[in-house]
């Protein structure tokens, strides 16, 4: 059997700029996956910051003000990287099925990727999540939170808000249990 490729017209010759742009992101998130060294080109948001006064679009489009939805009460910000992945959709159903605990603790909840507003739309839609998506495609989020990683992508990770300073940070950004965590940080709070 002739294994050239050149000569044989039915075996498939790849050529890198024929990668689709999903497949590039696929790679993305594997390589951060495995290299976790790269996955924040910045220093993230600290423990007693205030809450970056910053507008992003949401998966419809709509124009969301992120001071001004944590100005009061809690308000828990996460990041990931690529919606509709499986480490991205743990993560946002972890949320999505403690949400009662959760706004019975009052705590709102935003994601954030960047992702654009179609894709988000798309996620929130397929996972039934209760909370708003935003597609920060400018990555203005991600770097005013210092989780941009160095392929441009938003690293996982996840910053809760109380009355606009910053309570509580997950800098890996749990996934199975990120509502969990949240929860079991705000019991020991009401003690």
């Amino acid at each position: 059997m002739n294994a050239d490729v050149t000569t044989n017209p039915q075996l498939p010759i790849f050529r890198i700029g024929a990668i689709c742009a999903s497949m590039k992101a696929l790679l993305a998130t594997l390589i951060l996956t495995l290299c976790p060294f790269l996955a924040s080109a910045a220093e993230k948001l600290a423990l007693g910051a205030s809450i970056p006064a910053l507008t992003c679009n949401d998966q419809d489009g709509q124009a969301v003000d992120l001071a001004k939805i944590g100005a009061k009460g809690y308000l828990l910000v996460y990041f990931y990287p690529k919606a509709s992945t499986p480490g991205c959709t743990k993560q946002g159903c972890s949320l999505r099925d403690s949400w009662t605990e959760l706004k019975k603790a009052g705590v709102q909840v935003l994601g954030v990727s960047t992702d654009a507003e179609a894709s988000q739309k798309k996620f929130k839609d397929e996972q039934k999540f209760p909370f708003p998506l935003l597609a920060d495609k400018e990555k203005k989020v991600t770097e005013a939170f210092g989780v941009k990683n160095l392929v441009g992508m938003a690293s996982r990770s996840a910053f809760l808000f109380h009355d606009g300073k910053c309570v509580w940070v997950d800098p890996k950004g749990s996934t199975s249990d990120q509502a969990e965590q949240v929860l079991g940080f705000l019991k020991t709070q009401a003690k």
